[in-house]
């Protein structure tokens, strides 16, 4: 097993979403849970998304927003916005923060190296425009940063495989894929609550199968289901283990764990 396959046995996957970005106290804490995967001598990936910021710019510049079920409609004016937004702002929002902190951080998207080949989504109600569909990454340049002790931050923005043109992608999406690919040992979902919640309590580990239970008969609602969701098709996905906590819970260990069904 070589150097770069070496760095990137005890990876953890951090998917961040975009609404917090904007937070100073948020940013921080984020900073200080890599730290802690760090010191636990793991290496963190981080992931993100910034569809608020995206939504916000897109109004400054008169474009309208267009969904299809939720999707956001990406055409080629709404592209330069997204990836000027993630690759760019949000990205950098990130990296600075970890920078700051004495943490060796570098930003990217899923373009650069053609980390992340995805094809055109598509929609039956609706063309989506540059949506893409995860269809295979190539993980070269995150071993490499991983080898050399740098934290990546991935920007969801992707390589289309037929055209070389970018596309938009969810970013609970990329973090899957890429956290299927590096063989991490867990991605962590990081939400605004400490886990999944039943009588008040963080229940510490559900099966695949009964969290879609639980959806079903209501126990898990509202805000909780895409989180879920998301951390479902992971490990359906090849991912060993999501988990969907909050920052103090990445630092101290706690959260709710999903598992494949057994």
């Amino acid at each position: 097993m070589d150097q770069l396959e070496n760095a990137a046995q005890y990876v953890v996957v951090l998917k961040v979403g975009g609404n917090e970005l904007d937070d100073p106290d948020f940013l921080h804490g984020l900073v200080q849970a890599v730290q802690a995967v760090r010191h636990e001598g793991h290496h963190p990936v981080i992931v993100h998304g910034g569809g608020k910021a995206v939504t916000d710019l897109q109004a400054r510049l008169g474009l309208a927003e267009v969904r299809v079920e939720g999707l956001r409609v990406t055409d080629d004016a709404s592209m330069d916005v997204v990836e000027m937004v993630l690759s760019g702002l949000m990205n950098k929002r990130i990296v600075r923060a970890l920078v700051n902190a004495g943490v060796r951080a570098a930003g990217m998207s899923g373009v650069d190296d053609g980390t992340i080949y995805v094809e055109k989504m598509w929609h039956p109600l609706g063309d989506l425009g540059r949506v893409g569909d995860v269809q295979d990454v190539d993980d070269h340049l995150l071993r490499t940063l991983i080898a050399a002790d740098i934290v990546p931050v991935v920007s969801p923005v992707s390589f289309g495989a037929l055209d070389a043109q970018s596309y938009n992608v969810n970013a609970d999406h990329a973090a899957t894929a890429i956290a299927a690919k590096l063989g991490a040992i867990k991605l962590v979902f990081i939400s605004n609550v400490p886990g999944i919640l039943v009588a008040g309590r963080v229940v510490r580990a559900v099966t695949a199968d009964q969290a879609e239970r639980w959806i079903d008969e209501g126990i898990i609602f509202g805000g909780m289901i895409p989180k879920v969701r998301s951390a479902v098709e992971a490990v359906r996905n090849g991912v060993a283990q999501a988990e969907i906590t909050n920052l103090a819970g990445v630092q101290d260990g706690t959260g709710t764990g999903v598992i494949g069904s057994r």
